[in-house]
C-alpha cells in the first residue's frame, strides 16, 4: 500500500482543530504514555502507537522504559544500520523497509522510530551501529530507501536524530559548536536526501544543542531548513525525554513531545500563549500536524490482521540475505571460500552465543536466532570433521591460559580454521561511547595464539563499528561481520563456504589507530560542549586529504570474483554531467561490484576535501558479463555551501571525476570543465586537519562560547552531577536504586558500570516524566534551588 497524498487529512485536521478548547489543544501536543499519542474520541480520532526500530519492531509488552530492555513481542531482527549501510544496495534496503512496515502494520504500530542516519563523526560513537555511514550521500540514500519501504505498508517512518547528534556521552545536554558550512555539507545533507527522496511522515529532533540552541527549540532547523527549504510536510516529534522548553519547541516547529510529561508543561504553554511568547496560530498549526498524523495512520491501519500472520520464514530469509550482503571481506589470500572437507576448527564463543545486535532502545526480541555453530554443522554434514572450541567468555571477551591452549591445539590439528572474535554486548550501546577502539585483551590474545598455531585461519570480527586491528595482515582471510541480525549465523556460513558472495563494502573508514583522527581531540572531551574543529575532515575526507592511510578505506571490500573497468565516457554541460563506462566480470563466479564516483575540485577558494562521493551503484554480473554503467552528476555534486550567500554555489573550474571500487582504488579518471556564473565567497582554509581556535572562530563567524559550567545545577544538569552537591549525594544514590529496578543489569549488554553511565547522564528534567505526574516542574525547580544552597562549588 503506497503512502497516498494526505491533503484531505490536513483539511479534516484543520476542521477539527477549530472545535477544540485551548486545554485540549495543549494536551494533544504531549503523548498519552511512553508509546502512545492521545486521541480525540469525541471526534472519532483514535490514538496511535509509535515504537522503536530502527532495524526491527520493538513493541513492548510490559512497563515501558525506552531503554530497550523491557519484554517485547517477537519480531524479525534485521541487521543493524552499520551492516545495512555496508550493502550499498538501496533496492535491498527498501525491501527490508517493506518487511519492517508490514510487521508494524500487523502489530498495529503506526510509526516506526527509524531509520537513524547521523554521521559517524568518530568511530567510537556508542550508537554507530544504528547509523549507516560516515558519508552523507550514502546515509541519505540508504535512509530514503528504508523510509519508502516502511511507508509502502501504510506505516510512518521517523528519520532521526535531527541534527548533529554524533556522540552518546553527555548527549542529553551537549552543545555542539559547528560552523555553518560543515553543518550543511556533512551533517544535514543526509537528512535532506532522506526528506526529499523518502518523504517520511515524521522526523525526530535530537537531544543535543547546536550552537547554543536545543534542536527541538530551533526554528532555524525545524522550520526554516526542514520545512521551508526541504519541503518537509510531516510531524516533528521529540526524542524521548528531550524536551527542555515546550513552549519554545511548539513555536519552533516541534509538534509532539514524547513520551508524556503528564501535563508538567501545560501551564507554561498556556502562560506563553497569554503573554504572546507563543501564538495561537503556532499552537493550532502544531495540533493540525498531530491530528493529520493520526488520520494518516488510521487510513493505513490494517483491519483484523494478527501478529501471528507474519510470514516469519520469509522475513528471516530476507534478514539472512541482507546480513550476507553487508558482510565485508577485508583480506583474502585464497583461503575463502572454504572447502567443505577435511578437519575444520571453529573457535570462538560467539559461534554459540551470537552477538547480532546492539544494546539500548533498538533491542529486538527475534523470532528465531541462527548460530554459526548450528549452521556450520548443518552445512558440513558428514563432508568434514568439525571441532568447536569456545576459547573465551562471550560476555567479557576475556580468555584464560587453559582456553588458549585448547584453541591452539584445535587450530594446529585443523586443515582450516574459523575464528570468531569481536566486541561483547556491553561495549556498544545507546547512552555511552566506547573508551577506545580496542578489542578486549583476550580477543587479541586468542587471535595471536590461533594464528601462531595455524596461519590458514579466517578471522571473523563481529562488532557494530570499526576496531583497531594491529594484526590485520596476518590471517589468511579477514572478515568483518558487523551486527548481522537474527540470521547472521547462517549468513556468515553462507559467505565463508562460498554459497553467496560477501556483498559488503565499508561504509566507514577503519583507522590504523584512533590517535590519527582529528575528531579525537574533541570527542567526549568536555561534559557540556563539543567543538567540531575538524570541520569536514571526517572519515575518508580526512584520510584522503591529508595522506593518512587508514587500515581499511571507505568503500573497500573484496568478493570471490574480479571486475574490470573500461571505456570511460563523460558528457555534459554547465553543472549537469553523465559518466558512462563498461564494467566486466573477469572472474569465474557471479558477483556484485559497488561502483563509486568521487569528485575532486582541482582548485577552490574554500577548503574542500580531496574527493567526495557523489554517486554509486551496486551492479550484479554473471561470469564474463559486461554491462554499461551510467552515473549522473547534478549541480550539487560540484557545489559548496556558501555561508554569506546562504546558498549552494558552484565555483567554475576544473574537476576530476574518479571512478573506482573504493576511495583508494580508483580505476578510471577524467577531467572536466564546469561552467558556472556563481561567485563563491573565499573563506579561511585551516592549515591542518584540525582548525586552530582562531581559524575555527573565523569559520563560525562569531566568538566561540565558553562551555556551560557544571554548577550551579539546572534542569539540564545530569543525575550524576547531583553528587557535586552535599544534599544531592543521597538523592542520587536513591535515584540510582530506583532506576536499577527499571533497567535490570541482567538485560543484554547491561552491567553495573554501563548502567551508571546511562542513568547518570539523564537530565534532571527527566525526573518529571519518570514521576508520572507526581513531580511538577515548579517542585523540581524548587528542589534544584535547595540543592544549590551554599554555592559556589565545594572543593573535592
Amino acid at each position: 500500500m503506497a503512502d497516498q497524498d494526505h491533503s484531505e487529512h490536513r483539511a479534516e485536521a484543520q476542521q477539527v482543530v477549530v472545535k477544540l478548547s485551548r486545554a485540549t489543544k495543549i494536551g494533544l501536543l504531549s503523548g498519552a504514555d511512553y508509546w502512545h499519542t492521545k486521541g480525540l474520541p469525541e471526534h472519532g480520532i483514535s490514538p496511535i502507537m509509535v515504537t522503536d526500530g530502527p532495524h526491527g519492531l520493538r513493541k513492548q509488552l510490559g512497563k515501558a522504559d525506552h531503554a530497550g530492555l523491557s519484554d517485547s513481542v517477537p519480531a524479525t531482527c534485521f541487521p543493524t544500520a552499520s551492516a545495512l549501510g555496508s550493502t550499498w544496495d538501496v533496492a535491498l534496503l527498501e525491501e527490508v523497509g517493506v518487511a519492517l512496515g508490514r510487521e508494524c502494520r500487523i502489530a498495529d504500530v503506526a510509526v516506526l522510530l527509524g531509520p537513524g542516519l547521523n554521521i559517524k563523526r568518530h568511530p567510537a560513537g556508542g550508537r554507530n551501529f544504528e547509523y549507516f555511514s560516515e558519508d552523507p550521500l550514502l546515509s541519505g540514500k540508504a535512509a530514503a530507501a528504508m523510509v519508502r519501504g516502511i511507508q509502502s505498508a501504510g506505516v510512518g517512518a521517523c528519520v532521526k536524530h535531527f541534527a548533529a547528534n554524533n556522540q552518546e556521552d553527555f548527549r542529553m545536554r551537549l552543545d555542539t559548536i559547528i560552523d555553518e558550512r560543515t553543518l550543511r555539507e556533512l551533517y544535514l545533507t543526509g537528512f535532506e536526501i532522506a526528506v526529499t527522496e523518502g518523504r517520511p511522515w515524521t522526523v525526530m529532533s535530537s537531544y543535543n544543542q547546536v550552537n547554543g540552541e536545543h534542536t527541538g527549540e530551533s526554528r532555524r532547523l525545524l522550520t526554516d531548513i526542514l520545512r521551508e527549504e526541504w519541503g518537509f510536510d510531516g510531524l516533528v516529534m521529540s526524542d524521548w525525554l528531550a524536551v527542555a522548553d515546550r513552549p519554545a519547541g511548539v513555536a519552533a516547529g516541534m509538534e509532539l513531545e514524547m513520551p508524556s510529561s503528564h501535563g508538567a508543561w501545560d501551564a507554561r504553554v498556556s502562560a506563553a500563549l497569554d503573554s504572546g511568547a507563543l501564538s495561537e496560530a503556532a499552537l493550532d498549526r502544531a495540533c493540525v500536524r498531530v491530528i493529520e498524523l493520526l488520520l494518516r495512520a488510521a487510513a493505513g491501519r490494517g483491519a483484523g490482521e494478527l501478529f501471528e500472520r507474519l510470514d516469519k520464514d520469509a522475513h528471516h530469509q530476507l534478514a539472512r540475505r541482507a546480513a550476507a550482503a553487508g558482510t565485508v571481506l577485508l583480506t583474502n589470500d585464497g583461503l575463502l571460500p572454504l572447502a567443505p572437507s577435511g578437519r575444520v576448527a571453529l573457535i570462538g564463543a560467539f559461534a554459540e552465543h551470537p552477538r547480532y545486535q546492539g544494546a539500548g532502545s533498538s533491542l529486538v526480541q527475534p523470532t528465531q536466532l541462527d548460530t554459526v555453530l548450528d549452521a556450520l554443522r548443518e552445512r558440513l554434514g558428514e563432508a568434514a570433521e568439525l571441532d568447536y572450541v569456545p576459547g573465551y567468555d562471550p560476555e567479557t571477551g576475556q580468555t584464560s591460559a587453559a582456553q588458549l591452549a585448547r584453541a591452539a591445539a584445535s587450530a594446529a590439528a585443523a586443515d582450516q580454521v574459523i575464528l570468531l572474535v569481536g566486541l561483547p554486548a556491553a561495549y556498544e550501546s545507546e547512552g555511552f561511547d566506547r573508551d577506545d577502539l580496542r578489542l578486549p585483551q583476550g580477543q587479541d590474545a586468542i587471535v595471536r595464539t590461533v594464528l601462531a598455531a595455524n596461519p590458514r585461519t579466517a578471522v571473523v570480527v563481529i562488532a557494530g563499528a570499526p576496531v583497531e586491528l594491529d594484526w590485520a595482515d596476518q590471517p589468511a582471510a579477514l572478515v568483518f561481520g558487523y551486527l548481522g541480525g537474527q540470521a547472521a549465523g547462517s549468513a556468515l556460513v553462507d559467505v565463508l563456504l562460498g554459497d553467496v558472495e560477501p556483498g559488503g563494502r565499508l561504509a566507514e573508514s577503519f583507522p590504523v589507530a584512533v590517535a590519527q583522527l582529528p575528531a579525537q581531540d574533541n570527542f567526549r572531551s568536555h561534559p557540556t560542549q563539543v567543538q567540531y574543529r575538524e570541520c569536514l575532515n571526517v572519515g575518508y575526507r580526512f584520510h584522503d586529504s591529508f595522506g593518512i592511510a587508514p587500515r581499511f578505506c571507505f568503500g573497500h571490500g573484496l568478493g570471490y570474483t574480479s571486475f574490470a573497468y573500461s571505456d570511460l565516457e563523460v558528457s555534459g554541460v554547465g553543472t549537469e554531467w553523465e559518466v558512462a563506462f563498461t564494467l566486466t566480470n573477469t572472474g569465474e563466479r557471479a558477483g556484485a561490484e559497488v561502483v563509486q564516483l568521487y569528485v575532486h575540485d582541482v582548485e577552490a577558494c574554500v577548503a574542500r576535501p580531496e574527493q567526495e562521493l557523489k554517486a554509486f551503484s551496486k551492479v550484479w554480473l554473471e561470469p564474463g558479463e559486461s554491462v554499461p554503467v551510467r552515473l549522473s552528476l547534478g549541480r550539487r555534486a560540484f557545489a559548496v555551501y556558501d555561508v554569506p550567500a546562504a546558498d549552494w554555489l558552484v565555483e567554475a573550474g576544473e574537476f576530476e571525476l574518479r571512478v573506482g571500487a573504493s576511495s583508494r582504488d580508483v580505476r578510471l579518471r577524467a577531467t572536466i570543465r564546469v561552467d558556472s556564473l556563481d561567485r563563491v565567497t573565499p573563506a579561511v582554509i585551516p592549515a591542518a586537519a584540525l582548525a586552530t581556535g582562531n581559524e575555527f572562530t573565523a569559520l563560525c563567524g562569531r566568538p566561540l562560547p565558553a562551555p556551560r559550567p557544571l554548577l550551579p545545577l539546572h534542569l539540564d544538569s545530569t543525575l550524576a552531577e547531583l553528587q557535586l552537591r552535599p544534599l544531592g549525594r543521597p538523592l542520587y544514590r536513591l535515584l540510582r536504586v530506583v532506576a536499577g529496578q527499571v533497567i535490570s543489569p541482567e538485560d543484554e549488554g547491561s552491567t553495573p558500570e554501563t548502567l551508571d553511565r546511562m542513568i547518570g547522564q539523564m537530565p534532571l528534567r527527566a525526573l518529571i516524566t519518570y514521576a508520572e505526574g507526581r513531580l511538577s516542574l515548579p517542585a523540581l525547580q524548587m528542589l534544584i534551588r535547595l540543592l544549590n544552597l551554599g554555592w559556589p562549588q565545594p572543593t573535592r
